[in-house]
């Protein structure tokens, strides 16, 4: 690949020229490269399995675009050379990671983070046996990061089940034992 500067010619040059080089602009800049053949090398099961995720998140992108406060949220932060529709995609490859789960006194605080927002968390807390004693959502904090939900019990045995899920709607579940 080369970067073309100061070239009258290639200024107006774009497209193919034979089966050798390619000719294209990229953030205001003209680039000649090699013409990219396809491979006749069968692909593996880690490669496809990571373009199947990148077509799931390219398509879960379109869909969230479709919302105008969405589109102006992603797209206020797309760096140069970069798009709403980049920033969706990036969005949607990767799920909400829960880095913490604390009880502070009749509080359970979690902590979750994202790569761009977690747009809810939820809170569900079970006995012994698996049965559901109390769910609902959490409210965000002022920091951003820790979300917070009163609990009216905490049984011994029982679990606190939290899922956090980001704006495309992927979700990370985590569990903690109450002692």
């Amino acid at each position: 690949m080369a970067i073309v500067k100061d070239n009258i010619l290639l200024q107006l040059v774009r497209g193919s020229i034979g089966r050798l080089v390619t000719i294209y602009e990229r953030n205001g800049q003209i680039i000649m490269a090699k013409k990219r053949v396809p491979s006749n090398v069968k692909p593996t099961a880690r490669q496809l399995e990571a373009r199947y995720k990148m077509k799931v998140a390219a398509a879960c992108a379109q869909r969230l675009l479709a919302d105008p406060a969405v589109k102006a949220y992603y797209a206020s932060l797309a760096g140069p050379g970069q798009n709403a529709y980049n920033m969706a995609v990036k969005d949607a490859y990767h799920s909400p990671e829960i880095q913490q789960i604390r009880l502070e006194e009749n509080e359970v605080v979690v902590t979750a983070k994202d790569q761009f927002r977690v747009a809810e968390v939820t809170v569900q807390v079970t006995d012994a046996e698996g049965n559901t004693i109390e769910s609902g959502s959490a409210s965000a904090s002022r920091n951003g990061v820790d979300w917070r939900y009163q609990v009216m019990a905490l049984p011994k045995g029982g679990k606190i089940i939290v899922i956090a899920e980001d704006l495309p709607g992927k979700k990370t579940v985590r569990e903690v034992t109450i002692t």
